[in-house]
């Protein structure tokens, strides 16, 4: 059947596209003040500490008493030389932990989604050690990395292999702990990446199969990108636990040998047991913007790539 087009007359102008109108936000669905228990809630338990905290940071403080002081505090805390170790240490963290559970919660998620024996317990053992104690795991990993006795270098000593100090080598003990806090915390990455893929419609994978592609195609060009919001999950998730752990560290190192593996939170601690406490205050802000300062900037541009897709 022919389409007949209706085109404008010869010599007459077309007729100018209409201006858009501005868009209006959707109104909600709710009224206001449904929002009201909620918002209280998190202006009593974040908004008024964080300015306490900040007001706090300005002033030389104990118990009973407080001394305005301008910045001295964070002056005096930019000196301290363990500071520029914890920084360097806790950026290493961050990053190291953040970039394993990516790559190792993505490679057992799409292992436990496939038709594998015994799927079910598989995700119950890899999901495990997200439920221990943070304390209870540091304590066991300190006997197991023990060099003389530990479970680790008697195991290697059977393969003839040397086992290094795990915890008393100060070039290792940092790197020791981030695969411990890998260990614990791949589970989580590894569940939320499940639960990307299993989201991908079946669709996809059924018409790559009629095209003749292998499972590395599949994974390169279904799963990767459309799994892309649970890896900016992970990074996000991971990153900001990564630059502000402290119990793990604390709880396998305390801070050393030596400042070897101190982190900012540890160094914030130690201040806080010295009796300085408008400094570990001050502290505390530093690590809260520097926190802000790397995660909201990369939050932003993975969003923003995310919609370019």
């Amino acid at each position: 059947m022919a389409t007949v087009i209706h085109s404008a007359p010869a010599g007459q102008a077309s007729a100018p596209p209409a201006p858009e109108r501005p868009r209006r936000r959707a109104k909600s669905q709710y009224p206001y003040w449904f929002y009201l228990p909620a918002g209280v809630v998190y202006g009593v338990l974040f908004l008024v500490p964080t300015v306490i905290a900040f007001y706090f940071s300005l002033t030389r403080w104990g118990l009973f008493s407080q001394e305005f002081i301008g910045f001295d505090n964070f002056v005096q805390f930019f000196r301290e030389r363990a500071l520029v170790t914890g920084l360097k240490n806790s950026l290493i963290y961050g990053v190291l932990t953040s970039a394993l559970k990516v790559v190792l919660g993505l490679l057992f998620a799409v292992m436990l989604t496939s038709q594998i024996i015994a799927r079910g317990w598989l995700r119950s053992v890899v999901f495990f050690p997200v439920l221990v104690s943070t304390i209870g795991v540091g304590i066991t990993f300190v006997v197991l990395m023990d060099p003389q006795e530990g479970l680790i270098n008697e195991a290697l000593a059977l393969v003839g292999i040397d086992g290094p100090g795990w915890l008393t080598d100060p070039d290792l003990a940092l790197y020791s702990v981030a695969l411990v806090d890998v260990w614990k915390g791949v589970g989580l990455a590894t569940v939320i990446y499940i639960a990307g893929i299993v989201s991908i419609p079946r669709d996809y994978f059924e018409a790559a199969a009629m095209d003749g592609a292998g499972a590395w195609q599949r994974f390169r060009n279904i799963i990767l990108p459309l799994a892309r919001p649970a890896t900016v999950t992970v990074i996000i998730l991971s990153l900001i636990g990564g630059l502000r752990s402290f119990d793990l560290i604390w709880a396998m190192t305390r801070g050393g040998p030596g400042f070897s593996s101190d982190v900012i939170a540890s160094v914030i601690y130690k201040q806080y047991q010295a009796g300085f406490w408008g400094l570990s205050t001050a502290g505390n802000v530093i690590l809260f913007l520097a926190v802000a300062l790397i995660v909201v900037p990369l939050f932003w541009a993975l969003n923003r790539k995310q919609v370019e897709m």
